[in-house]
């Protein structure tokens, strides 16, 4: 059974759902927050695997990797050792402390679009004051790399920096991808001094997510708007990376490093148990090998599993 045909069966047994619930007072028309509820019957895990010397370790099978939620193991039913296309959203920091390095940015990005799976579908998302969506109104998802790039160049840097909100609209914006896998790229130097969620909201709604979240941050010596610990807790709590680049190079070298990461990473999903502890999940996955001693998984640390009180909702 392929791995698409065994997510279809367990959606049968139990969708996978994500419901509302309100981070804070919101117009009618406004897009629902996403979190796991209680009708959830999978979880997917995106699972990188490096050796002791940091490379990437192809090739392992299900049977070398052990998964456990609340300290309880888990039986995985979902396992892909291939390149899959995923959802991608790349959300750039446009405000006017970005303007220095504008010319790498859109460098950078451009090379993680060209080295990404030709089959993703990627979205760009640019925010100062305000987050605006880089591709055309009515194109929610493009795999055109031309039109991606007028994505990212577009705007001129100016403003503050609302990256609590553009991280908000890209977790919103995943969800309605076709892709199983959610990854979100942010290139940012972590500061926020304009956004409508506060960090809790935000937080609260990456841990909701089962989205992986690399950032790159980029800040001059003294910078007041920078704020590394920020990112690097995204990254640390989603099991995606933080690069902190010094020069242009090196930037490249992190967004190029970005896109091999994705298309090498295992797709781990097992089906969570309703009365395996509280909200909160801790997960612990590891991988053994024989042979192949020193192994290191990186996946996301928790998710949150809500239960509605209505169970019929």
């Amino acid at each position: 059974m392929n791995r698409r045909a065994a997510i279809r069966n367990l959606m049968v047994a139990g969708a996978v759902s994500f419901l509302g619930r309100p981070l804070k007072a919101k117009a009618p028309d406004d897009p629902p927050d996403f979190v796991i509820r209680s009708d959830v019957r999978l979880v997917l895990l995106d699972v990188s695997v490096k050796d002791r010397a940091g490379g990437w370790v192809p090739g392992l099978s299900k049977d070398n990797f052990h998964v456990e939620e609340n300290g309880a193991p888990q039986d995985i039913t979902v396992f892909a050792n291939n390149d899959i296309p995923v959802t991608v959203g790349v959300l750039i920091d446009n405000s006017r402390s970005m303007a220095p390095k504008r010319a790498e940015v859109l460098s950078a990005a451009t090379t993680f679009i060209e080295e990404s799976n030709p089959h993703d579908e990627i979205f760009v998302l640019n925010f100062n004051d305000t987050v605006r969506r880089g591709l055309p109104e009515n194109v929610l998802f493009s795999d055109d790399i031309r039109q991606l790039r007028a994505a990212i160049s577009r705007g001129i840097p100016e403003g503050r920096t609302a990256l609590n909100d553009a991280i908000v609209d890209g977790l919103r914006q995943l969800q309605q991808g076709k892709r199983d896998k959610k990854t979100l790229i942010v290139i940012s130097d972590g500061g926020d001094n304009a956004s409508r969620h506060n960090r809790r909201q935000m937080l609260d709604m990456v841990e909701s997510s089962l989205a992986t979240i690399f950032t790159i941050g980029l800040f001059n010596t003294g910078d007041p708007d920078q704020d590394p610990a920020i990112l690097r807790k995204l990254a640390r709590i989603t099991g995606g990376v933080a690069y902190f680049p010094d020069s242009a190079h090196d930037m490249t070298v992190a967004c190029r490093g970005i896109a091999k990461d994705i298309r090498r990473r295992y797709t781990v999903g097992y089906a969570p148990p309703a009365d395996n502890g509280g909200l909160q999940r801790r997960i612990r996955v590891r991988v053994s090998a024989p042979g192949r001693a020193g192994l290191f998984a990186r996946t996301r640390l928790s998710y949150r599993y809500e239960i509605p009180a209505n169970p019929n909702q």
